[in-house]
């Protein structure tokens, strides 16, 4: 793998060597160490573009000749690039506690990364989440790999034109200008994979790397010349086009990226599916196994599904990509019979609940719970709503029991903390803070006293409303504005008003335009002589969202009003520079959706690290971060649908929040001129939430709930798939001879003593697990309890009495015997969802 030449860098000398080097390194997004460095070389484009390698391509020759002849340059530049080795050689969290671990690599796939402006292949959340845990990986050094694609366009760039509407762009990534670098065969060829998708016609994928400290992120495109100009454009943009574009993006995604790591010869125990759009690496990762070990099909999807762990981030069902059958067969029928060696019913059953129905589309997500030995949600919440999603697929079973779990997301706090609050963290918990555990940070946090707290606030504030003025200044000027009103662009907001940001996709059901219910209550908020607050409003509608798009409209014209305009301001092309931006000094996030539709949301964490606060429905992360003393709360913690009247109740709750309790507690000013309640607020914000919400805390616990098991299981049954491959017939063969008979139960003081005879037929016995079972008791626990086997039974029919005791607080009726598959290392029911009850 070669690196490409930086035409202006002058060849072979040391300074030359080691600004690429830092440059084409992801690491500069959140260690600003080298901010420094690209500021000298070019500071206007430096800080337009926040892409050092950009500003690394452009600088003359002379230019960097010239800092190169700097002694502290050169010094400064030295100690850099030695920090950057140290920590990507030195043992990190994951060496010094697991050091003996089965885990050798992960490989992660998601459709979109957030981790710097620099490289604009994201769209929002779910991107966020994949860049903050690629970040995080890096820093606690968790042997991780990621696959994505190179977008030509990436998501639509937003302008807001003299009317309020919204345009959409699609301005070109030059790959040149990107911190990527195009991967290499020894010999210097490009590395090229090649996909047969309809007619025996090749798909050629293109391979990109970026670094991304010590992870790497390898990124797909199809922009090939060898390609069909249809073929060129499957990576054209993000989230663009119809179902034709998405199943072609999502299998160059699956199988193209499954491909890569083959022809890279990286081998990972673990491929973790960021949503359902790569569920195709299951039947490629199947696909190699097949191809290593001489087997069929059934027997490698079998043994990898151990290895690959899905997370859902769609709170409702309609939110799963679907793929019509005519479609699928257009894409797959060559590959499920001449690849993967499967009729293409069989194929199509992958992605269905009804494995018989020719008519019902391919569900991705279903493919992904068909073909992974582990699924999770991303919120506590979002984990109860996902049982209810999935609950189909597992009829019979308690909804409870649909096994879907959560890890609750969080971010990755060195990227989306200012310059001051990072300094603060630094002095009260040490420079290497999110690099292990930070279970004992809360401590060392509410030791930060009100004076240096209220400071910092203050000072994120202020360059906060500078970046607004300089913002606004050139948004009215793109828009054609008057001279006077580009003039007034730098006069607007003031650094000691309260200051409220709305920044978010602008879809119906994270309902935007809450706030907006009633205009003249609002403005009066705004407007207040004594008490004033401002307003930030940013967000983009999706091109085909015409909802989401009038809401824009009616914002901008409410922010148009004459008496409103001081007050309130709307941010076109809200992207990730711009979130860093508010986040480090915005006082209060307001979110708004209606639950349970926003399944983990991470805006509002952000704000967490810089001392900002939440006001937001009980949804998502804030329904478990949520108490009193650290934020606000909309909601009954209800699901009310898109009720009108409901959402009327909660705009004037909001408005009531706002009025009698937060404006009050920020200009509520004690000594020396602080808001002791709002700082005693930030202050157990910061130390109790920041830790848990941070990428730190879940990318660990991904690593101990999920990696290390799988890798275990996946090398288990590598080992033994005989054994797995015998339980599987017998389940599948025998499970419906069994039955139950003869149920007695006898009471004894504090206890029930429960008998029942269980007939087996041709299922062994082994094979099995007997259960008592009752539901929760109001809001407790279920009741299970596994029954032990006694005597056989005379007769013909392979019989055993099975006993357990459970608690006599309740009737026997509420207790049932149950039949469930069993066999150590086996997820059921998601492997295995056959369940008999007794009756």
């Amino acid at each position: 793998m070669s690196r490409p030449a930086a035409t202006n860098i002058p060849p072979g000398t040391a300074c030359a060597e080691a600004l690429a080097e830092l440059a084409l390194n992801l690491r500069w997004s959140w260690n600003h160490a080298s901010d420094e460095i690209w500021g000298q070389l070019d500071p206007e484009l430096w800080e337009l573009t926040q892409n050092p390698w950009l500003v690394l391509q452009t600088i003359s020759r002379e230019k960097l000749e010239a800092v190169a002849r700097n002694p502290a340059f050169e010094r400064r530049l030295a100690e850099i690039l030695a920090e950057k080795r140290d920590s990507e050689h030195s043992p990190g969290w994951f060496q010094r506690a697991y050091p003996d671990s089965a885990l050798k690599l992960v490989v992660y796939f998601s459709m979109e990364y957030m981790l710097s402006e620099a490289l604009p292949i994201y769209s929002g959340g779910l991107g966020n989440v994949a860049g903050d845990q690629l970040k995080a990986a890096s820093d606690l050094a968790v042997p991780v790999v990621a696959i994505g694609l190179l977008y030509q366009s990436g998501y639509f760039r937003q302008e807001i034109d003299v009317h309020g509407g919204q345009q959409a762009l699609y301005p070109v990534n030059d790959p040149g200008l990107l911190p990527i670098e195009p991967l290499r065969q020894p010999n210097g060829e490009w590395l090229r994979m090649e996909v047969i998708l309809t007619g025996g016609l090749k798909l050629w994928i293109r391979a990109w790397k970026a670094a991304v400290g010590r992870t790497t992120l390898f990124l797909l495109d199809t922009n090939d010349p060898a390609n069909l100009p249809s073929y060129r454009g499957i990576t054209s943009e993000l989230y663009g086009g119809g179902p034709d574009l998405r199943i072609r993006q999502e299998a160059v995604l699956g199988i193209g990226g499954w491909r890569l790591l083959r022809a890279l010869g990286l081998q990972p125990e673990v491929a973790h599916l960021n949503e359902g759009h790569a569920s195709f690496a299951i039947l490629e990762r199947a696909r190699s196994y097949m191809l290593d070990h001489k087997c069929p099909f059934g027997e490698a999807l079998a043994v990898t599904r151990a290895g690959n762990l899905f997370t859902t981030h769609t709170p409702v069902e309609a939110g799963f990509d679907r793929f019509a059958p005519e479609l699928m067969e257009k894409y797959f029928r060559y590959y499920a019979l001449n690849r993967l060696g499967i009729p293409m019913q069989e194929f199509l059953a992958l992605g269905r609940r009804n494995a018989n129905d020719p008519g019902e589309p391919f569900n991705m997500a279903y493919l992904a719970l068909h073909g992974c030995g582990a699924v999770n949600g991303v919120s506590r919440l979002h984990g109860e709503v996902s049982r209810r999603i999935f609950q189909p697929l597992f009829p019979r079973w308690p909804q409870r029991e649909v096994p879907v779990t959560h890890v609750t997301n969080g971010i990755h706090t060195p990227t989306w903390d200012s310059a001051d609050a990072d300094a603060l963290w630094t002095a009260a918990c040490g420079l290497h803070r999110w690099r292990g555990t930070t279970e004992d940070l809360a401590q060392a946090v509410r030791q930060i006293s009100d004076s240096d707290l209220w400071r910092m606030r203050q000072g994120a504030r202020r360059r906060l409303v500078d970046y607004l003025r300089k913002q606004v200044t050139r948004q009215r000027a793109g828009q054609g504005a008057s001279t006077p009103e580009i003039a007034e662009a730098g006069q607007i907001f003031g650094p000691e008003v309260l200051t409220l940001c709305f920044a978010r996709r602008f879809a119906s059901y994270k309902r935007p335009d809450l706030l907006l219910q009633d205009p003249e209550r609002l403005l009066r908020i705004l407007t207040n002589a004594h008490r004033p607050v401002q307003l930030i409003l940013a967000g983009k509608a999706h091109p085909r969202d015409a909802v989401g798009q009038a809401i824009l409209r009616r914002w901008i014209e409410f922010i148009n009003r004459p008496e409103a305009r001081a007050h309130a301001v709307f941010l076109a092309d809200y992207d990730m520079h711009m979130t860093e931006q508010l986040v480090a000094g915005v006082d209060l996030w307001v979110n708004t959706p209606r639950r349970p539709w926003e399944a983990s949301g991470t805006s509002g964490m952000k704000m967490l690290v810089n001392g900002g606060l939440n006001l937001s429905e009980l949804d998502g992360w804030w329904a478990e971060a949520y108490s009193p003393d650290v934020g606000w709360a909309l909601g009954d913690g209800q699901e009310h649908g898109d009720d009108p009247a409901w959402d009327h109740a909660e705009a004037q709750a909001l408005y009531e929040l706002l009025e009698r309790e937060v404006v009050p507690e920020f200009y509520d000013r004690g000594e020396h001129g602080m808001p002791k309640r709002w700082l005693a607020r930030i202050r157990e914000s910061m130390a109790r939430l920041t830790p848990y919400f941070s990428a730190n805390r879940s990318t660990r616990e991904y690593t101990e709930i999920y990696y290390l098991p799988a890798a275990v299981e996946y090398r288990r049954r590598a080992d033994d798939a005989g054994r797995l491959l015998q339980w599987r017939g017998m389940i599948r063969d025998h499970f419906r001879e069994a039955r139950f008979d003869g149920v007695r139960v006898h009471t004894h003081e504090d206890a029930h003593l429960f008998q029942v005879e269980v007939y087996f037929g041709g299922l062994d016995p082994d094979a099995v697990r007997v259960e008592l079972y009752a539901e929760p008791a109001g809001n407790g626990e279920p009741f299970s309890a596994d029954m032990s086997r006694g005597s056989e039974l005379p007769g013909p029919a392979k019989g055993y009495l099975y006993s357990a005791s459970a608690p006599a607080a309740r009737p026997p009726g509420d207790y049932t015997p149950r039949l469930i598959p069993h066999m150590p290392g086996v997820a059921v029911p998601l492997e295995a969802a056959e369940i008999l009850w007794q009756r």
